[in-house]
C-alpha cells in the first residue's frame, strides 16, 4: 500500500506507568519469591514508563483504504471524522471501540492491520476463538505456576507505543471455563476512565491503557454479551460487488509485489482481475501467490488466466465463503 508522502503521523511521548510504582512492587514478598516477576519488573525499570503516542497529521492516508477496501467505506468515513477531530485538537487518535460484523472471508482482520499502518502505530492480533481464560488478556496472578502478564500489559510494556491497535478476532467465538470469563477484562478496558488505571494481575502496577485502539471482528453478534456490544460501534460489512472485488484484487496484487523482489507487470491484466474477483478477499492473496508461482514455472513475467485454473480453494468460491 502506497501511503501519501505528506501523510506522516506525529509521535510524542506519554507515560503509561510510574517507575516508582514498579520499585515499590519489587519490594513485595511476591516479587521476591517469584523470579519471573522480579525479572519482568527489572525490565520495566530498564525500559522506563514512557512510550511513543502517535497523532495523525492529515487524513490523506485514508485514500488508500478507500481504494483498497471499498466494502469498508462506512468504517473509513467514521475514521475520517475522528481523525479530523484529532488533527484539530492536536491530539492522539481516539475512537469508540469498533466491531466489524460480517461473514468470514471479507478481509476484516486484514483491514484492521491496514488501519494500524495508516495510523502509524503497532498492530496486535488476538484470536478470541482460541481464548479459554480471561488471564490471556489481563494476566494471571504471580502466585500461580507459570503465570505471566496478559496481552494488554505485554503490548504496552514491551512495545513502543502507548496507543497500539489491538484486533480481537472472532469475538463471538470466545469461550472456555465460565469461571474465567475471557471477556471479563474487556468491560473495564473498553471504558476510557477505567482503562486509565488498568492493573494486570501478574504485574500489579497501574498501567494507562486508555489510548489503546480496539477493533473486534465477528460473524454473529448474538453470542456477544450486551454490555460489550454497548461499548462498541458496530459496522456491518457486506461482500464487495464485482467492481469492489476488482479494486481489492488490484491492491493485494500491488501489495504482494511490494513485499518481494519478484519481476512481474506492475499492474494485473483485466482477465487476471476477473479471475481474482471470483474469490473471497481472504483467499485472493493465496490464489495470487499460487498464480505467481505458476507463471514463473512457465518462464513468464506476466500473469494470465491459465495461471488460476485447476486450483482447488476450499473457502473462496461464491456461496461458500467461510471456514
Amino acid at each position: 500500500m502506497n501511503m501519501s508522502a505528506c501523510h506522516i503521523p506525529i509521535a510524542e511521548y506519554k507515560t503509561i506507568y510510574n517507575v516508582a510504582d514498579v520499585e515499590r512492587a519489587m519490594e513485595s514478598s511476591c516479587s521476591k519469591q517469584n523470579e519471573a516477576l522480579k525479572t519482568f519488573y527489572e525490565g520495566m525499570k530498564k525500559s522506563g514508563g514512557v512510550r511513543f503516542i502517535v497523532k495523525p497529521s492529515s487524513t490523506n492516508g485514508l485514500e488508500d483504504l478507500y481504494e483498497s477496501s471499498p466494502n469498508f467505506i462506512e468504517v473509513i468515513d467514521a475514521l475520517k471524522k475522528h481523525m479530523a477531530l484529532a488533527i484539530d485538537g492536536n491530539e492522539p487518535m481516539q475512537f469508540t471501540p469498533m466491531l466489524l460484523l460480517g461473514e468470514p472471508g471479507l478481509g476484516k482482520t486484514h483491514f484492521a492491520k491496514m488501519m494500524a499502518k495508516v495510523l502509524g502505530t503497532s498492530f496486535e492480533f488476538l484470536s478470541m476463538s482460541s481464548l479459554t481464560a480471561g488471564w490471556i488478556l489481563s494476566g494471571a496472578s504471580s502466585q500461580w505456576n507459570n503465570a505471566k502478564p496478559g496481552k494488554v500489559a505485554s503490548s504496552l510494556i514491551t512495545g513502543d507505543f502507548a496507543n497500539p491497535l489491538i484486533a480481537l478476532d472472532e469475538l463471538d467465538k470466545a469461550g472456555g471455563d465460565s469461571r474465567y470469563d475471557p471477556m471479563g477484562s474487556l468491560y473495564g478496558l473498553l471504558e476510557h476512565d477505567t482503562a486509565l488505571h488498568f492493573k494486570d494481575e501478574f504485574v500489579e502496577v497501574n498501567i494507562d491503557a486508555s489510548n489503546i485502539l480496539w477493533i473486534a471482528t465477528a460473524n454473529d453478534e448474538r453470542s456477544i454479551p450486551d454490555p460489550i456490544l454497548n461499548r462498541m460501534d458496530v459496522f456491518v460489512i457486506d461482500r464487495p460487488d464485482h467492481d469492489g472485488s476488482i479494486k481489492i484484487a488490484s491492491s493485494i496484487y500491488r501489495d504482494i509485489l511490494e513485499q518481494h523482489k519478484w519481476v512481474f507487470d506492475a499492474e494485473p491484466s483485466n482477465d487476471v482481475l476477473d479471475c481474482l474477483a471470483e474469490e473471497a478477499p481472504r483467499d485472493m492473496r493465496k490464489v495470487l501467490i499460487d498464480a505467481f508461482g505458476n507463471a514463473k514455472l512457465n518462464k513468464r513475467d506476466s500473469l494470465i488466466a491459465e495461471d488460476f485454473r485447476n486450483r482447488k480453494v476450499s473457502s473462496g468460491k461464491k456461496g461458500k465463503i467461510g471456514f
